[in-house]
């Protein structure tokens, strides 16, 4: 997504438990971690979940193109089409949830260690902050002449609590090339609780008792509440009054980061112990093309008046409870199947895993950060006016220079940064060994 999420040693860092494998019910584990059954990969990197942060990436890229061109707002079965391509956002949102919930579903389910607070946020800055104030720098000395010399703006889109202001100074979501941050507002925010969030799920969890099934059944549990909050908050969103402001808060977002929570419950449990988990996992995996027809059909639907005006919080109450709703079902559906993949070659692997989308996937994150400054140079450029514009012919041009910018940002500035992230210590209450009846897959950043 907005933040192209990496799986870092604290995200890969599982144990998966061989010493009983009669009551486990593992296979043969191998230092990829697939095994003899085809359980999911929880460890390495899993070239599939790049190809759907290409598809989430290129998604948000049309839909700002078409937007931009008018395209998306005209009516009929096309503009419909292309004003949902913002479902790239909650496709960014699971993912998030989970690539980085893992490693606190794992010790909760298996014992491996708690992770190091300290270092995951620290993992995050450097993952995610160094380009970004890259392209603020740029846009706000491009466009913002009138309001660069303020201090508070600056703190504003530097720190990314510029999503708080109910009464900024631009218009619409952001100043002008940064419209698209809120997204990544709301994902830094989740970083932030992320560790708060999985304590009072491990809290619930263990009060279930030592057994695996228990403790896995009370975190789904607890996640599908915290999902349910998301349309509590949207009630009180446009009751009493419509805050159009809250649209862009965390806790309306929660039902996007919940799917990929979930999946990363069920991938360590599966891994964990045979029996109908493991099944369904491989059952999900192995029907990724039922799953992404039913994605298909959530989108045709949600491209209809059924999810309102083509503006986000515009249409009422009950067409964004079904808007929330469908692209929960549509994120779930892309992004289970990758997540649940077993280890080896696979179709779906073959499909999202090539060199192309893996390349596009990794750099997804620039691909997003730069969209709306390539998009507006491009119309002063060519002197189009906002609104009007060939669709194709700039979708094109925008496409290829975000992509090259993109490559640039990711070779000399986040790959960069990401290797600083070896220089953060080790706190010593997150480094201690995990359960004494597992065994540690540990690969570095």
């Amino acid at each position: 997504m907005g933040d192209k999420v990496t799986e870092t040693s604290s995200t890969r860092r599982y144990v998966i438990a061989v010493s009983d494998r009669r009551h486990q019910g593992c296979g043969n584990v191998t230092e990829t971690g697939s095994t003899s059954t085809g359980v999911p990969v929880v460890a390495g990197h899993q070239a599939s979940l790049d190809g759907i942060r290409a598809v989430a990436a290129f998604a948000v890229l049309i839909f700002h193109v078409a937007m931009e061109a008018g395209t998306a707002l005209e009516p009929g079965f096309l503009g419909g089409v292309l004003s949902r391509g913002e479902i790239g956002v909650p496709i960014f949102f699971t993912l998030s949830g989970l690539l980085l919930y893992r490693p606190w579903a794992a010790e909760v389910l298996i014992g491996d260690r708690a992770p190091d607070t300290g270092r995951y946020l620290w993992k995050r800055f450097f993952r995610i902050i160094p380009a970004y104030w890259l392209v603020v720098a740029v846009a706000l000395l491009l466009w913002g002449e009138a309001h660069r010399s303020d201090p508070w703006t600056w703190v504003q889109m530097l720190f990314l609590v510029h999503t708080y202001d109910t009464s900024p100074w631009w218009f619409g979501l952001g100043p002008k090339g940064l419209g698209q941050m809120w997204s990544l507002a709301v994902e830094l925010t989740f970083y932030l609780t992320l560790p708060l969030m999985a304590a009072a799920l491990r809290w619930f969890a263990l009060r279930g008792g030592p057994d695996l099934r228990a403790r896995a059944r009370r975190l789904l549990i607890g996640l599908a509440v915290f999902g349910g909050l998301s349309y509590v908050y949207t009630i009180f969103e446009y009751f009493p009054e419509y805050r159009p402001w809250m649209n862009v808060w965390l806790p309306r977002s929660w039902t996007f980061f919940v799917p990929g929570m979930a999946l990363a419950v069920l991938t360590v449990w599966a891994r964990a112990a045979d029996g109908p988990v493991r099944r369904l996992c491989a059952a999900l995996a192995a029907s990724w093309g039922t799953l992404w027809v039913i994605a298909g059909l959530a989108y045709l639907i949600a491209a209809t008046p059924v999810t309102g005006p083509r503006f986000v919080g515009l249409g009422g109450i009950w067409t964004a409870f079904y808007e929330q709703g469908l692209y929960t079902l549509i994120a779930f559906c892309l992004v289970a199947p990758a997540a649940l993949e077993p280890g080896g070659p696979t179709r779906l692997h073959a499909v999202l895993g090539g060199r192309l989308m893996s390349y596009l996937g990794r750099i997804s994150y620039g691909v997003f950060l730069w969209q709306f400054v390539v998009i507006y140079l491009w119309y002063d450029f060519t002197g189009q006016e906002p609104w009007t514009g060939n669709l194709i012919l700039n979708l094109a041009a925008v496409g290829a220079l975000t992509v090259a910018l993109a490559g640039l940002t990711y070779r000399y500035v986040e790959e960069p940064a990401r290797r600083l992230i070896r220089f953060i210590p080790q706190s010593a209450g997150g480094a201690g060994p995990g359960s004494p009846k597992a065994t540690a897959l540990r690969q570095n950043a």
